[in-house]
């Protein structure tokens, strides 16, 4: 609708994860940095956390594209509290059919799948999106699954990306020695108002767009309505495009934005998201296992 106003060539703010549009803030570029540490120095299990909509699922998105051949690639992205067994999902992932579909025959089909490639030089990558919902006894299973891996070897990785509530989750003391076995791990915060403004430029550029079709002072609103989180802040912007090109406006203003969130209840889900906000000048880097603090399957096959 408002593409050939702004002179844009796609949607800037569209809520698709495309990685095209992916904005390394300081945090982001810190949480690309680790997920790559993660897989060079061939960690068991890596965790990657974060809010709702702060760009968790658009990060593994670019990681699977960046990875070589010498990796196999199984991405379960809509996990759920019902799975009994996670050996059906990490299965479908991987794109086996065994031959004895019970517990201890899909079991073994992963094993020797694992063991399989890592003969011809390939490691295998399993990731879990939205791992909060997984269960203890799950995640349990997934710990069960490393021991493929020995002391010089390692056949399997997996890589935990959850809200997080994933986090509370693995404090628990039945998952303790899980939680050892995580060697990196990172939380993204909201966005500054400073990452906000240069994440609102950047995907407006990209698209096509000067950058200048959003005035700062407008900026400043949405990135207090929204808390900094991505998602809302797009949504938000989208919305304010489709305003101004029914206005004609070249500009979006601050009274173009208030008129927005009136309209749309969009502040007080902002509000709401801005109080419970992580602070954003601080995320979470640690490596070799879990902080002691608490910071707080539709599935896709594909081959590195």
């Amino acid at each position: 609708m408002y593409l050939t106003h702004f002179h844009f060539d796609c949607k800037p703010f569209a809520m698709n994860p495309d990685p095209a549009f992916l904005y390394e803030s300081q945090q982001h570029a810190a949480a690309w940095t680790m997920l790559e540490y993660a897989i060079e120095s061939q960690a068991n299990f890596c965790l990657l956390t974060g809010e709702i909509g702060s760009g968790k699922t658009t990060l593994i998105r670019r990681l699977i594209r960046m990875l070589g051949d010498q990796v196999t690639v199984g991405l379960v992205s809509n996990t759920h509290g019902r799975f009994r067994s996670i050996h059906p999902w990490a299965l479908s992932a991987l794109g086996i059919s065994p031959r004895d579909t019970s517990e201890t025959g899909n079991f073994e089909a992963l094993n020797e799948f694992f063991i399989s490639e890592y003969g011809r030089g390939r490691r295998t990558l399993l990731i879990f999106d939205e791992a909060q919902n997984l269960s203890v006894r799950t995640l349990e299973e997934l710990r069960l699954l490393s021991n493929v891996n020995s002391e010089k070897d390692v056949a399997l990785q997996t890589v935990l990306v959850g809200q997080p509530e994933l986090r509370l989750k693995m404090a628990r003391p039945e998952l303790r020695q899980f939680a050892q076995r995580v060697a990196v791990d990172f939380h993204l915060n909201a966005l500054t108002l400073a990452d906000a403004e240069a994440y609102i430029w950047h995907r407006l550029t990209v698209a096509g767009g000067s950058g200048g079709e959003f005035h700062r002072k407008a900026i400043a609103l949405i990135h207090e309505r929204s808390g900094g989180i991505p998602r809302l802040i797009n949504q938000m912007c989208d919305m304010a495009l489709v305003y101004a090109f029914a206005e004609q406006r070249q500009q979006v203003t601050p009274a173009l934005v208030e008129k927005v969130l009136s309209d749309r209840t969009l502040g007080a889900a902002g509000n709401s998201l801005g109080a419970a906000a992580h602070d954003p000048e601080t995320s979470s880097i640690r490596v070799e296992g879990l902080p002691a603090q608490s910071l707080d399957g539709s599935v896709i096959q594909e081959r590195a």
